[in-house]
């Protein structure tokens, strides 16, 4: 990667269900606070990345949301593009504006993640909208997945991704012994973290045994182990050293060490090594000129307590097998070695797909800048994020990996 570029401005809504706020209005919040934490200004702002991933389907509108919902804002006249890649549109909204900033077409952008998926009246076209995330063509082909790694048919009244998660945990577990209480201690630390979130959809600490009490889902999965359907935007002023130094939050900016985007692979199932995860997590490093042990703190996709799990792994923080162990140690949690989802993760902060890989940022960002409060990862000078999303094959369609610095 050539040409620094830096994160000067960051900011997310209170994610959860919002049945009053629209997707201009969601979009009007977390902007105007991202200008408002960059010390910038509409009059600043080159260009915009808009990531949407369920207008068209539940609110029918398409192909001009980014133009639509910054319009209001003064955000007109610059180009807008609109950004659409499954639970990973907000991060590689930030990679394509990382892109045209190390081309020289300019200094400073605005990045724009925006969901709203609660519709309690429009129940099919939520569920559309999630099985539109693997090959609505090969239905039998995901399903003859979940068969061969030991899975149930999908439910009708889940996503089909708990399905495909539920496979795999079940998978994981006949493999290394990995057991429903790990998946447990893992949403346990989480919903414990996000009541230190005031921007959390769910706020209220768990213990194990109440993760475990929860109403079941899939085996062996309880509600409190999956992200819930959420409403809310995050949104990031991205520049170059030049836009930084037009701004004035310089004291305050992260640094964007490494950024990978990859697809789905044509890999074995049980070819882990060459798991998109790991793969795009060593094109990062590699970029960053960094490895795990670098790392101090980290938010990953857990849209279920066994897919945090998977990625711990496959950022090489643990050893295939030993997640069990290091979570009883509390290696993962805050005050340990590498706390995982300070924010509360998908679980618990919430998972408004287009805003999800922003909010992943915005929770680094103030860790590295020590600015997250009573969740505060101590010292935290290197962060990574693995937002994936969709399902093609025998892994996320698409995964990216972002390596962020402290800058000063």
């Amino acid at each position: 990667m050539t040409g620094e570029v830096f994160i000067a401005g960051v900011a997310m809504t209170r994610f959860g269900k919002r049945p009053d706020a629209s997707v201009k209005a969601l979009t009007a919040e977390a902007v105007t606070a991202a200008l408002t934490d960059a010390v910038a200004g509409v009059a600043d702002i080159e260009a915009a990345w808009f990531s949407n991933t369920r207008q068209p389907m539940l609110e029918g509108q398409n192909t001009v949301r980014g133009q639509i919902a910054l319009r209001p804002l003064g955000l007109t006249g610059i180009p807008v593009t609109n950004v659409e890649n499954a639970c990973a549109s907000g991060s590689t909204a930030l990679l394509s504006a990382m892109h045209w900033i190390r081309a020289g077409a300019g200094d400073i952008a605005l990045v724009v993640g925006v969901d709203k998926m609660v519709f309690p009246d429009r129940p099919e076209r939520v569920a559309a909208a999630f099985a539109g995330g693997t090959d609505i063509h090969d239905r039998e082909g995901v399903v003859g997945y979940i068969r061969a790694m030991g899975g149930e048919d999908p439910g009708p009244d889940r996503s089909l991704f708990m399905d495909l998660y539920a496979a795999q945990a079940r998978a994981h577990m006949g493999r290394h012994g990995t057991t429903g209480e790990d998946f447990a201690r893992i949403a346990s630390k989480n919903h414990t973290a996000a009541a230190h979130n005031p921007d959390a959809q769910y706020r209220t600490p768990m213990t194990v045994d109440q993760v475990l009490a929860a109403p079941p889902v899939i085996f062996p999965f309880t509600r409190a182990m999956c992200a819930p359907v959420s409403d809310g935007a995050a949104a990031a002023v991205v520049c170059s050293a030049a836009g930084l130094a037009r701004l004035s939050a310089q004291a305050r900016a992260v640094r964007v060490r490494g950024c990978a985007l990859l697809s789905a692979s044509g890999r074995e199932p049980n070819d882990l090594e060459n798991h998109i995860g790991r793969r795009a997590a060593t094109q990062a490093y590699d970029q960053a000129g960094l490895g795990p042990d670098d790392v101090d703190v980290v938010e990953v996709h857990d849209a279920t307590s066994y897919a945090e799990l998977q990625q711990i792994e496959n950022l090489g923080l643990a050893e295939p097998g030993s997640v069990g162990a290091r979570l009883k140690a509390g290696d993962f949690a805050l005050g340990g070695r590498t706390p995982v989802n300070p924010s509360g993760g998908l679980v618990a902060r919430g998972h408004p797909v287009g805003a999800t890989g922003l909010a992943q940022l915005h929770e680094l960002v103030l860790q590295l800048r020590g600015e997250a409060g009573s969740r505060q990862v101590e010292g935290a000078r290197i962060g990574v994020a693995e937002n994936g999303g969709g399902f093609l094959g025998v892994e996320e369609a698409a995964t990216v990996v972002t390596v962020l610095e402290r800058a000063a």
